[in-house]
């Protein structure tokens, strides 16, 4: 809801749609050198004290856009200074929120948790939009602003309450009591996701498909306002259902047991031949049928990549490596967009999708072959005169 209404307070002031790209950059940078030390931060404080705190720091930005909204003080420059406070709150914060829902239920049930979480998520990006019309049209911008303050509060108020389960009160507990006295530096989770082979499939997996395969709102808005002959009514309509799906793939997410990243890959090599196809549709209405599987494909996907991400790690190390997946995805997300647009100057909105689909499952199919030829290299088996056939080297294997 605030970064819709923040987008649409920028048009106001500026009319450009460069500015409105500028503050959404201005509030995403500071993850990509922060979001190390954010992890570390949350590895380090009291998860939920953490949480509640940065949740209310949040709460106060927004109070604090809401008076200046009101009183007429708000300009371009004070705008950008609360758009990258809030950028570094949300480094703490948004490990903080995630982590604090694993520590709630046992270690078997975290994977629906990821899921409910997901669901919450998209639930909330389809409904904050319309909310954020709602709001500016009846009560004016700075009742929005003041609206989403206090959903803040309120988030910060419930989190002292919560109390885990059963299952996972010992197993937070004893972990807490075994490292407590680690140091818990940057450097450790760069380490361990460094050489980490499941993390950095993860990352490759994730970061070709959010390069080339997740900005639908991009790819499919210049497909369907030019090759498909639609208005903004189509687009609309497209983007209903890829929020629908992404709403259903969030619900079959959390229904995984053992998500793992062979999953990730295969989900993500069937959403990219979706696009494929997508990118050759006929018409709004064929791509009306295929955006649906696509946006729930995507959203599974997603959901077993988190699960795994905050499964794989130690728990004392999750933030951490979680502060590591915000610096490359922030990456991913002020890098891919300006390559993924150079790619449709080049090739037009269906090439770009045909090309990008193509890239992610070539991808996908090269590293899946890459470990297989890894994992099944032949034993040579040297032999002495007179021995049976391996028998030494078998004997020292065994």
């Amino acid at each position: 809801m605030q970064l819709t209404v923040q987008n649409l307070l920028v048009l106001e002031i500026t009319g450009s749609a460069a500015a409105t790209g500028l503050s959404m950059s201005v509030q995403a940078a500071p993850a990509l050198l922060m979001s190390v030390l954010g992890g570390a931060a949350v590895d380090r404080w009291p998860r939920k004290l953490t949480a509640a705190v940065s949740q209310a720091l949040l709460g106060a930005i927004a109070f604090t856009t809401a008076v200046l909204v009101a009183l007429d003080q708000l300009g371009m420059t004070s705008l950008m200074v609360l758009a990258a406070a809030t950028g570094v709150v949300a480094t703490v914060d948004n490990p903080a929120c995630a982590l604090l829902g694993n520590d709630l239920v046992p270690a078997e049930d975290v994977p629906s948790a990821i899921g409910v979480g997901a669901l919450v998520h998209q639930s909330g990006r389809l409904v904050g939009a319309a909310l954020a019309g709602v709001a500016v049209g009846f009560l004016g911008t700075s009742s929005a602003y003041f609206a989403n303050g206090v959903s803040f509060l309120f988030v910060a108020s419930v989190i002292p309450f919560l109390r885990p389960a059963a299952g996972a009160v010992r197993q937070v507990a004893v972990d807490a009591r075994q490292h407590s006295g680690a140091r818990m530096t940057v450097r450790e989770g760069l380490v361990f996701f460094a050489r980490r082979p499941r993390l950095t499939a993860l990352a490759g997996v994730t970061g070709i498909s959010a390069v080339f395969g997740r900005n639908y709102q991009l790819t499919l808005a210049v497909l369907v306002t030019g090759p498909l002959a639609g208005g903004a009514g189509s687009f609309g309509t497209v983007s209903t259902v890829l929020a629908a799906g992404g709403i259903l793939g969030a619900v079959l997410g959390a229904r995984l047991r053992r998500p793992s990243v062979w999953l990730v890959g295969v989900l993500a090599a069937g959403g990219a031949l979706l696009q494929v196809v997508a990118g050759l549709s006929p018409s709004v209405a064929v791509l009306i049928v295929l955006v649906l599987p696509m946006a729930v494909v995507e959203s599974v996907s997603d959901t077993a990549g988190t699960a795994v991400l905050q499964t794989d790690p130690p728990a004392h190390l999750r933030g951490r490596v979680l502060g590591v997946w915000g610096s490359i995805g922030t990456v991913w997300s002020l890098g891919g967009p300006p390559a993924l647009g150079l790619l449709m100057e080049l090739a037009g909105a269906r090439g770009a999708l045909v090309i990008g689909g193509l890239l992610i499952a070539g991808a996908v199919g090269a590293g899946h072959l890459l470990r297989r030829r890894r994992s099944t290299r032949p034993m040579v088996l040297r032999t002495e005169e007179g021995d049976v056939v391996g028998q030494p080297t078998l004997s020292t294997a065994a």
